[in-house]
């Protein structure tokens, strides 16, 4: 910001217009991210290979994708068979969750303090006598309301479970509920940080990261790089990974795979505990209490959604401090993607990669019928976009979101 004598009048005008122009890019207000407007048109530029394209647009799927690093949502989708992408700025988004009963799409926003915004489509425009809206947009998703939580919580993952929506407190070692009041509780835990007499909620030990989410806490899984506390702790360089990767029963609280180097996004789908064995770069599931691979794929694997046989799996470049954390990967070979698997074959049958990407968190879709996207496009006209702000209309959604 440019600094101003303002003991002078003669200089006020020129700060109170300054004051003026600021806070007019509707990226930046729907963030409440001043820097917002600034996104490099090249973290979109992608190349694809194989039938991505197509089996996104014979699902008639939206698929949603937060890049944490780059400060970014991005949504992929076919508009009259075209490939469709579009964006939202985001401080470092991770976790996604999706409300399909009230048609809410939440997004966990993890700078200090932690964030959670809520996102529903626009379904229609406000009548206006001083602007004609024309409409070009297919149900935008758009941010309708944020909450601010502390941000030692360090969320990752969220889930909808039971219709409540729930996080991994990495920074607590813990799961947390969020009430309608704008609070959280803790309402679960591993035994393993229960030790000389006390629950060790104080910091990070274990990387709680990811929840496969089942009908109800006890029938859901969590995902942690390791089951001990010992002084070294996720973050330091020679805090140990390799196989020490663990997936705890929400039942029992105690481990039920192993095996693991760095895991994420763990999904409970076709009676299996899927998960992304990041270290490895592997995509696969917990047969008889151990991590079996069904897929490798070209980067640090984070991110994963189902659709009918198809694992949209996400791929993410390894950061140079992190490399240790990935003893199973070619890191110069690493890429920002995702990537279309059959999960009866382990065939990767289509990818879609950004040659500028960075880092993948996490993948969830929804029916291209319910949203395409969001608001921003590279080639679309700002003016655009500040006409839809400026008009939108959202109705409750009477329909549940199946994708």
């Amino acid at each position: 910001m440019a600094k101003h004598n303002i003991t002078h009048p003669e200089n006020l005008n020129d700060l109170w217009m300054h004051h003026h122009a600021q806070w007019r890019d509707t990226a930046q207000v729907t963030s409440q991210w001043q820097e917002a407007n600034e996104i490099d048109a090249g973290l979109l530029r992608y190349k694809t290979k194989g039938e991505f394209w197509d089996i996104v647009d014979s699902l008639k799927t939206t698929i949603i994708i937060t890049r944490e690093y780059e400060h970014l949502i991005l949504a992929l989708t076919c508009l009259n068979n075209e490939p469709h992408v579009s964006y939202m700025p985001m401080p470092h988004p991770s976790g996604i969750a999706i409300d399909r009963k009230k048609g809410i799409v939440h997004i966990a926003s993890t700078r200090n303090p932690n964030q959670i915004f809520d996102l529903m489509p626009v379904t229609d425009f406000t009548p206006r006598a001083d602007v004609k809206m024309e409409n070009e947009f297919d149900h935008p998703l758009i941010p309708v309301q944020s909450r601010f939580y502390p941000g030692c919580l360090y969320m990752h993952d969220l889930a909808m479970i039971d219709n409540k929506l729930y996080a991994n407190a990495v920074g607590q070692n813990a799961i947390v509920e969020f009430q309608t009041n704008n609070s959280y509780k803790t309402i679960w835990w591993p035994k393993c940080i229960e030790a000389k007499n006390k629950t060790h909620f104080d910091q990070n030990y274990i990387q709680l990261n990811s929840i496969a989410a089942g009908s109800n806490i006890k029938n859901s899984f969590f995902s942690a790089s390791s089951d001990s506390i010992s002084s070294l702790r996720p973050g330091h360089k020679n805090y140990p990974v390799d196989k020490k990767g663990v997936i705890f029963s929400g039942a029992t609280r105690q481990v039920i795979g192993r095996g693991l180097t760095r895991p994420h996004s763990a999904r409970l789908t076709k009676n299996k505990i899927w998960v992304d064995n990041s270290g490895y770069g592997e995509l696969g599931y917990i047969e008889d209490g151990w991590f079996e691979a069904i897929a490798k794929l070209p980067g640090w694997t984070r991110g994963l959604c189902f659709v009918e046989n198809i694992a949209f799996v996400g791929t993410s470049q390894v950061i140079p401090r992190f490399k240790q954390y990935a003893p199973g990967l070619d890191v110069d070979k690493s890429v920002c993607g995702i990537h279309a698997v059959d999960i009866k074959t382990g065939k990767i049958i289509g990818s879609l990669t950004w040659a500028a990407g960075n880092q993948i968190f996490a993948i969830d879709v929804l029916p291209r019928s319910f949203s395409s996207g969001f608001p921003f496009v590279v080639a679309r006209r700002q003016e655009k976009e500040k006409l839809l702000f400026y008009t939108f209309a959202i109705k409750d959604n009477k329909k549940e979101v199946r994708a």
